[in-house]
């Protein structure tokens, strides 16, 4: 992963230790997202010898008579599906992923074909896809092996509407929800009972054939039912809850009609519900978590011990609204710095999660960039850095995929005519580091494990 900006980055520093503590920050977060790259992930987990498939001590005998078809889809299509056909080749019958538009890649990849489609918001693309991939597996048995690649951004690239429910429907049901601060657990609670593909639902299509789910986690915890709202998994999440959240965030009176009246006959009882653990069909379903935020966060914290650092993962488990954690990390930062016990030696936090922005302004940002412009303002005057990263290299709407904020941040941004306290009611996080020069810009990574914060600190307190 590079940072396409790193000069310019650079060249904001205000001193040397000041410049030395933002290549670090750069350094560290680089290996975090290049520890969880996908096609590296699918090959440790994944292996084949003569006419044997293992994945963590379970074979699939690759017997002629076995077809084997690979479906799926998320942000780390691309290098999964890579991954799977160099170990398979051949034996692979077909496939069909769903991947992002605008992802640098060939149409197929041997045998496998790459469909490109929206995200966050889904679109025809999204459709089709799903459509393909069922119509490729239509018909498969119990001799046969489906492999599902499943990452980050599946929910949106995989959407296939339950009966009566339209693509418009679903594209204006995500919009309210993204826009209301709704988790991704609720989010994709009420996806999956608007959807005949989520929540289970493939795996009960595919059955009774041998279901082999790959999944790079991209939530909290690994819960397999919320990663890309869960195909292949069972689901604990019911019509009833999917309700619940539309309440929850005031949408039940703008949410689109077919939606409403979907859920509520749902909840009565009248439709029947997603496949529930025990359901006999997920006898033949393996599922594997291949990485996620966790792995991330170790290889940043082992780069940091490698730069010098005292490193310490405070918590994979930073969630909640934006601003709040923002504070935080700032507030963090600032009772390290004032503690007695803070060492001789230059320290490192790193944290992971995802947090949440309840749009309320006009302005452009996504949920790294607020994080970063919150904590900018606890962090003014002190010789300290945090850095933030969406480990996609997309946060939110915008180029950037997240941003860097230290004790001179607000100096700066003064000089600057930036008003910082404008620019986070506004939700205009990329509007004020893109004006600072402070965004930080990658690109698509090619993964999807989260989000990644870094706090960085020197010896001992001092003044920016």
């Amino acid at each position: 992963m590079k940072f396409m900006n790193e000069r310019a980055i650079l060249s904001n520093s205000s001193s040397e230790s000041n410049r030395a503590l933002r290549r670090d920050a750069m350094d560290i977060l680089r290996a975090a997202v290049e520890s969880v790259d996908p096609g590296e992930a699918v090959r440790r987990n994944l292996n084949v010898r003569g006419d044997v498939l293992s994945c963590r001590g379970v074979d699939y005998d690759l017997n002629p008579e076995r077809r084997v078809y690979v479906i799926g889809g998320g942000k780390a299509g691309v290098a999964m599906a890579a991954a799977v056909w160099g170990l398979l080749g051949d034996r692979i019958d077909g496939g069909f992923i769903n991947i992002p538009e605008g992802t640098d890649a060939p149409p197929k990849i041997g045998r496998i074909r790459l469909n490109r489609a929206s995200h966050p918001v889904p679109d025809r693309g999204s459709i089709t896809g799903v459509e393909s991939m069922l119509t490729l597996t239509e018909g498969v048995g119990e001799k046969d092996l489906v492999i599902v690649l499943i990452s980050g951004g599946g929910s949106a690239l995989m959407t296939h509407p339950a009966e009566g429910v339209s693509l418009e429907d679903v594209k204006a049901l995500t919009q309210l929800l993204l826009m209301s601060g709704a988790s991704i657990d609720e989010l994709n609670a009420v996806r999956k009972h608007v959807s005949a593909f989520k929540g289970g639902q493939l795996a009960r299509r595919l059955h009774p054939s041998r279901v082999l789910g790959v999944v790079l986690s991209d939530v909290i915890g690994d819960p397999l039912e919320t990663i890309a709202s869960g195909p292949t998994s069972p689901d604990t999440t019911t019509y009833g809850g999917a309700v619940d959240v539309l309440k929850r965030y005031g949408l039940l009176g703008s949410a689109p009609h077919p939606i409403v009246d979907r859920l509520n006959r749902g909840a009565s009882g009248e439709l029947d519900e997603t496949p529930k653990p025990g359901d006999p069909i997920f006898d033949r379903v393996e599922n594997v978590i291949i990485g996620g935020n966790t792995t991330a966060l170790r290889a940043a914290a082992g780069r940091a011990e490698t730069l010098g650092y005292r490193s310490t993962i405070v918590t994979s488990r930073l969630t909640g609204e934006a601003v709040k954690a923002g504070m935080y990390l700032s507030d963090f930062v600032r009772e390290v710095l004032s503690s007695d016990d803070h060492p001789r030696s230059p320290e490192a936090a790193i944290f992971g999660g995802e947090t949440v922005v309840a749009v309320i302004g006009s302005g452009v940002g996504g949920r790294n960039q607020e994080v970063a412009l919150s904590a900018a303002q606890g962090l003014a005057g002190l010789e300290a850095l945090i850095a933030t990263l969406a480990t996609d290299g997309v946060d939110g709407p915008t180029e950037a995929a997240g941003a860097i904020v230290d004790g001179t941040t607000m100096r700066r941004a003064l000089s600057l005519g930036l008003d910082a306290s404008l620019h986070l009611r506004e939700n205009d996080s990329y509007g004020f580091f893109s004006n600072l020069g402070d965004a930080l810009i990658t690109g698509p990574t090619g993964t999807n494990v989260n989000d990644i914060s870094v706090a960085l600190m020197p010896n001992r307190p001092g003044r920016g």
